[in-house]
């Protein structure tokens, strides 16, 4: 999810809820900490040289109980975040504390912003060797080869 498409979606919100990959919902008392741009600068495993950036908002479970982050309340903070440090429509990551801190992509459903599952990936498998997945068949639709030996034939 990119920033103007949250934007979008809290402009038509009453409140806001997160759900964790494992369908649990982030606790209703949490707060968002931190918005900010982070930027990654690396070279892949084959050599080349990459940048990312990203907005960042960091979800955090507070002992606070009596005060909810309002829809209005984060738009604002996003806002004031794009203004000061010069934000793109970038994608979101979410970091969220579980038993340590998670990055997670965002969607929404509808109803709740879904904090959904990254992965890792090999960006350079061409370069360093990591073989491409072979198509699956079944021996079923194999073509007999006529040059083989047959079990009838005697060759064996």
């Amino acid at each position: 999810m990119k920033l103007s498409q949250i934007k979008k979606q809290l402009s038509q919100l009453n409140q806001i809820t997160f759900m964790l990959p494992n369908g649990t919902l982030v606790p209703s008392h949490f707060h968002v900490t931190e918005v900010g741009k982070v930027s990654k600068h690396f070279i892949d495993c084959g050599g080349v040289e990459r940048k990312e950036i990203v907005a960042n908002f960091q979800l955090w479970d507070a002992n606070d109980y009596n005060h909810r982050l309002h829809p209005e309340k984060l738009l604002k903070i996003i806002e004031l975040s794009e203004q000061v440090l010069g934000l793109d429509d970038l994608d979101i990551e979410v970091e969220y504390q579980g038993d340590t801190i998670g990055k997670f992509g965002l969607d929404y459903d509808g109803t709740n912003f879904l904090l959904t599952v990254k992965q890792t990936d090999c960006l350079a498998k061409e370069n360093c060797g990591v073989p491409e997945k072979k198509p699956k068949m079944k021996i079923s639709e194999l073509e007999a080869n006529q040059s083989c030996c047959t079990p009838s034939s005697g060759c064996c």
